[in-house]
């Protein structure tokens, strides 16, 4: 899983990276082992240590510029996360550009908006449809409750100009997906998932599938100034996911509850399109999911759902 992450954010990382030219600092370090050493321990560096991708033995650290996620793995294949800070670099090499020097002040002072905390409403559809079939209608959402949350408290800004640009960084993203009928779902004797009523002697009062995500974009953003010292922000590009989590939560009228971990057959990875438009700190974004949400024939009795959300963005970055 620690390689699957780092190759998901690298490439993000570098495909940015090549389309502009301040490119001509960057540089990739990679342990140049052979497939006969028995060490699995990688850094990749981009740009003077604007992005920084450690691979340890036991430790992923991912730093993008001043911020940073550490996940640390156990022996017994628990994991924990820490966020890091870390003091912003003086310079970067295209400050020393005379030539250019114009040029890159204004790329300089540009400021994405990604970092922030985000709060929306989550549902999924089938085949571009809001219409389940019938014979997964067990999987029918209570769209009011059904409702995420994002973190995103890492952000990389490279300007082309004042105002025009591309941001990307990293952030957790928690869905849930409240059911309206009075059932949970689990991975059945078919291999794929199905519907499951618990047989209690209490009604269920609340079901929820929920799942959390390390999310990684890569956007264009156009800034338009709107007066007042603020600005109109538009942004749309792609983001991409890994699946840290999932699990089914169920509580009952005698007020009992049950939380199960598993798998569900999510793919470890998805990825979509995503958009924004806000002014000065305040966004409006959308993100729908077009990558396959579960695997081939292993979604809700063997059908594919795509997930999408809508919400309001609070930004940190003026």
């Amino acid at each position: 899983m620690k390689r699957t992450l780092i190759l998901l954010i690298a490439t993000a990382i570098i495909s940015q990276a090549f389309t502009q030219n301040t490119s001509g600092v960057s540089r990739i370090k990679e342990d140049q082992r052979s497939a006969a050493d028995t060490t699995d321990n990688m850094t990749i560096v981009i740009g003077d240590d604007l992005v920084s991708i450690k691979d340890q033995d036991s430790a992923v650290n991912i730093r993008i510029g001043s911020r940073g996620l550490t996940i640390l793995e156990s022996l017994e294949g628990d994991r924990r996360m820490e966020f890091e800070k870390y003091e912003k670099p003086e310079s970067h090499a295209w400050d020393q550009d005379e030539d250019n020097g114009n040029r890159y002040r204004g790329a300089r002072s540009f400021r994405g908006h990604w970092a922030g905390i985000e709060a929306g409403f989550n549902n999924y559809n089938h085949v571009n449809s809001m219409t389940l079939p019938n014979d997964i209608s067990y999987m029918k959402l209570n769209t009011s409750r059904s409702n995420c949350f994002n973190l995103n408290f890492s952000q990389l800004s490279i300007g082309f100009s004042r105002h025009i640009g591309i941001v990307t960084g990293v952030g957790l993203n928690w869905n849930n997906y409240r059911f309206e009928g009075m059932n949970t779902i689990a991975t059945g004797n078919e291999d794929y998932v199905e519907e499951v009523v618990p047989d209690r002697p209490s009604p269920l009062k609340k079901s929820k599938f929920s799942t959390l995500y390390l999310n990684v974009p890569v956007m264009l953003e156009v800034q338009i100034p709107a007066g007042y010292g603020h600005r109109l922000n538009l942004a749309a590009g792609v983001i991409g996911g890994i699946k840290l989590n999932a699990w089914t939560k169920m509580v009952f009228e005698d007020d009992e509850k049950f939380r199960t971990n598993g798998d569900y057959n999510l793919n470890l990875l998805r990825g979509g399109a995503t958009a924004r438009i806000g002014y000065g700190n305040f966004m409006i974004y959308g993100t729908y999911y077009l990558s396959s949400w579960f695997q081939e024939m292993k979604g809700p009795n063997g059908y594919n759902l795509e997930p999408f959300e809508i919400g309001l963005a609070l930004t940190f970055n003026d």
